[in-house]
């Protein structure tokens, strides 16, 4: 069942959404190589915790951490470890919230050090994708617009778009109806309405689309080995112009101010 939110309870999903966007913010002030990935689920639940919200991935279905942590060719769901970090690693943190009663959950590809120039078109070109999607998210167009608009932009690269993942509905459930695929026809699937809220993800692998589950049963990596780059944002459904809740702004000036952080794709 679809459910729409009003406007004060979008107003809500806002909030939990910045709080997502300035955790991952306080992850880019301090990511580098030689850091853990356990010791940035440490960091995110303690900001999390103190600004009044509490983790939405943790034990959800059993997942027994804080937010996901996705390494080179982990697609999503990866498991924080004791594992450090290394120059020329890319890592996508994906983080959720609860605040208010409505989820938060969006997710970000950082860059650690020095990448080839194919990691950085990788990235720039599914952060873009992710954008052009939400081009597409207002009332009256259909779901497959927005599939459509992320596969064509990186299948024209040559880049794998998941298939066995996609994004969702968002609201006081953290996976509410519909679902939203990478992929899809324009003029397809269901008709988008005002104020539904969705989580927007792409999740696009330099070779090959497909992937498999880990033995952690969680973790999902492409089948080919090769990396894979996972951007995501909480958007809202109006007229005229898509609304989107989170916000990737503090996360960049974080980002930039970072040393040991490669945003080079900016250019």
């Amino acid at each position: 069942m679809i459910i729409y939110k009003t406007n004060e309870e979008v107003e809500l999903m806002k909030i939990s959404a910045q709080l997502v966007s300035n955790t991952l913010a306080e992850v880019a002030k301090v990511l580098k190589a030689g850091m853990t990935t356990l010791e940035i689920d440490q960091l995110a639940n303690t900001f999390i915790m103190d600004n009044g919200a509490v983790p939405s991935f943790y034990n959800f279905n059993g997942f027994p951490f804080h937010i996901i942590t996705s390494v080179n060719d982990v697609v999503v769901h990866g498991f924080p470890t004791k594992e450090e970090l290394r120059d020329g690693d890319i890592i996508s943190v994906d983080v959720g919230t609860i605040k208010n009663g409505f989820h938060g959950d969006h997710a970000y590809t950082f860059i650690i050090g020095e990448v080839s120039a194919e990691i950085l078109k990788l990235v720039k070109t599914t952060k873009d994708s992710l954008y052009l999607g939400i081009e597409q998210a207002v009332a009256g167009k259909r779901m497959g617009d927005i599939g459509y608009a992320i596969q064509s932009h990186n299948e024209k690269q040559g880049y794998g778009v998941v298939r066995d993942l996609v994004g969702h509905g968002l609201g006081r459930d953290m996976h509410e109806d519909p679902q939203v695929p990478n992929y899809g026809r324009k003029g397809s699937g269901s008709l988008l309405r005002e104020n539904l809220v969705l989580a927007i993800e792409p999740m696009i692998n330099m070779g090959k689309k497909e992937v498999y589950l880990d033995d952690d049963g969680w973790t999902i990596r492409t089948a080919d080995g090769k990396p894979s780059v996972h951007f995501e944002h909480d958007v809202c459904v109006k007229k005229g112009e898509a609304l989107i809740l989170s916000d990737y702004a503090p996360i960049e000036v974080a980002e930039k101010a970072n040393i040991n952080l490669n945003t080079s794709y900016y250019a």
